[in-house]
C-alpha cells in the first residue's frame, strides 16, 4: 500500500519457481496488476503458487495472462546457475523478466529480494507471495512456465521423471541420478548432482 500511496500506478511483483531444483532453468516472472476496485475479485484465488494444485494454477494462469496489465518471464539457465550461482541466476532472470514488461513499471515488490542494480522503488517483502496478490500472481505464472517448460525436457530426458517432479530432489530423481547420471540439463554446482553423478555424467 505504501508505493500506492506514493503515487505509482504500475507496480511490478515478482517471484521466482526453481530455485530449489537440481536440474533445469530458473524462471521468474513480473506481473503488474490493474488498480481496478473489483481487481481483487478478477483475481479470487490466487496466493503462493506452492499452495496450489496443478489444475488451479493453470486455470489462474489464463485469468493472470488474460487481465494483468502486463506479464513477462525471465530465464536463468542450467550455465548461468552454475557460473555464478543460484541468487546471481535469480536476479538475472527477474531482470530479464523486467526488461520484457510490455508496461514499464514505475516500483517493484519482491519477494525477500532486492535488485540493487535497478534504479526504481522497491518493497522486498518476506514471504511476499503469501501477503501480496501481485507476488502471488507472479508465482503462478513462473510456477506455470516452469512447469510446462520442464514437461517439454522430460520428453529429452525420459529417464530421470522430470514430468513428476519437475527437476525437484524427490528421491525416485535421486535415484535416477544414481543409475544414469547427470544429464545436460542438471545444475552440476549442486551437491546432489555432484556426489551422486559420480562417473556416469554425459556432458
Amino acid at each position: 500500500m505504501a508505493l500506492l500511496e506514493q503515487g505509482y500506478c504500475f507496480i511490478a511483483g515478482l517471484d521466482e519457481a526453481g530455485r530449489g531444483c537440481l536440474a533445469g532453468p530458473v524462471v521468474a516472472a513480473a506481473v503488474i496488476l490493474p488498480l481496478a476496485q473489483d481487481c481483487l475479485s478478477i483475481f479470487a484465488g490466487v496466493r503462493d503458487s506452492k499452495q496450489l494444485l496443478p489444475h488451479t494454477r493453470e486455470s489462474l494462469y489464463k485469468v493472470i495472462m488474460q487481465h494483468a496489465v502486463a506479464v513477462a518471464v525471465g530465464f536463468g539457465s542450467v550455465a548461468l546457475i552454475d557460473e555464478r550461482n543460484i541468487l546471481q541466476a535469480t536476479k538475472y532472470a527477474m531482470r530479464a523478466a523486467i526488461a520484457r514488461l510490455a508496461t514499464a513499471p514505475q516500483a517493484l515488490l519482491l519477494d525477500a529480494l532486492v535488485l540493487s542494480d535497478i534504479p526504481l522503488p522497491q518493497r522486498s517483502i518476506i514471504k511476499g507471495d503469501a501477503s501480496c496478490l501481485s507476488i502471488a500472481a507472479a508465482s503462478v505464472v513462473a510456477k506455470v512456465t516452469r512447469d510446462r517448460l520442464m514437461l517439454q525436457l522430460h520428453e529429452l530426458y525420459p529417464a530421470y521423471g522430470f514430468a513428476r517432479h519437475k527437476g525437484y530432489g524427490t528421491e525416485a530423481h535421486l535415484a535416477a541420478l544414481r543409475a544414469h547420471g547427470a544429464c545436460p540439463i542438471h545444475r552440476r554446482s549442486f551437491a546432489p548432482v555432484r556426489d551422486l553423478s559420480g562417473l556416469f555424467a554425459n556432458s
